[in-house]
C-alpha cells in the first residue's frame, strides 16, 4: 500500500494546481481538527479509499494540501480541514470603562470560563474559546453569568485562523484543551483557565504511543 509522505502543493495557495484539478478526478479527505495535528494517520477519502499518511514531523496541515497526484490515472488527493466553530467574546465595550470596572468584568469572565475548564486565547479585546461542548451549553453559561459590557457569538474556525499565531491555532484547534493543567498561566496571550478537562476526542491515527505506521 502506498504511503503518502509529501505535500505536493496547495489548491488554495497555488493557482497552477487549481487549473490542474479542473481536469482531474479529485478525491478529498476531510480531517477533523484533532487528526489534522497528527503527522501520521490513516484517512478515508470521499471515494471510500483509505490512505496512510506519514508527513514530516512538525508540518502543520493546511486546508487544500495535496498529498497525491497521478497524471496517468488523472487523480489528485486533497486534504480538507473541518475546524470547529469558535466562541468569540468581544470585550471592546469594556475597554472604555474605568480600570476598576475592567478588572471586575474581566475577573467575572475569567471565572465563568475557568469554572467550565475551558481554555481561551486572548487577542487584544477579543477572547476566543474553542468549542468543547454543545453551542447551547456554552451560550447558556454566559447568559447565566450575565456579564455586562461583553458581546459574544460563534465564528467559523477557518475565519479565525488568519488572526492567530501557530501556537494559538494549536490551542484552539489542536487538542491542547484536553491536556491536564494545574495552574493558570499566560504564555503569549494563551491563557489556560482550567485545572483539567475530561473531554474525550476520537483520533483517527495509526498508533497512540509511537504515532507510527506499521
Amino acid at each position: 500500500m502506498k504511503i503518502y509522505t509529501e505535500i505536493l502543493g496547495n489548491v488554495n495557495k497555488h493557482p497552477e494546481w487549481r487549473e490542474k484539478l479542473a481536469k482531474m478526478d479529485v478525491d478529498e479527505i476531510f480531517l477533523d481538527q484533532w487528526t489534522a495535528q497528527k503527522s501520521r494517520f490513516f484517512a478515508k477519502g470521499l471515494s471510500g479509499k483509505e490512505y496512510p499518511v506519514a508527513l514530516s514531523r512538525g508540518y502543520h496541515i493546511a486546508d487544500g494540501d495535496i498529498i497525491g497526484y497521478d497524471e496517468e490515472s488523472g487523480t489528485v488527493i486533497v486534504l480538507r480541514l473541518k475546524l470547529n466553530p469558535v466562541l468569540k467574546i468581544n470585550l471592546g465595550g469594556v475597554a472604555t470603562k474605568n480600570p476598576e470596572e475592567i478588572i471586575r468584568i474581566s475577573l467575572e469572565l475569567g471565572h465563568a470560563i475557568g469554572n467550565q475548564h475551558w481554555p481561551a486565547v486572548v487577542k487584544g479585546t477579543t477572547v476566543y474559546v474553542p468549542l468543547t461542548v454543545d453551542k447551547k451549553v456554552m451560550l447558556s453559561v454566559l447568559e447565566t453569568h450575565n456579564i455586562p459590557g461583553i458581546t459574544y457569538d460563534f465564528e467559523d474556525g477557518m475565519d479565525v485562523i488568519p488572526y492567530l499565531a501557530p501556537s494559538e491555532t494549536r490551542e484552539l484547534f489542536g487538542g491542547a484543551s484536553h491536556e491536564s493543567h494545574a495552574h493558570t498561566h499566560d504564555h503569549g496571550h494563551i491563557v489556560h483557565m482550567h485545572d483539567e478537562c475530561d473531554c474525550h476526542h476520537h483520533h483517527h491515527h495509526l498508533d497512540d504511543e509511537s504515532d507510527s505506521i506499521h
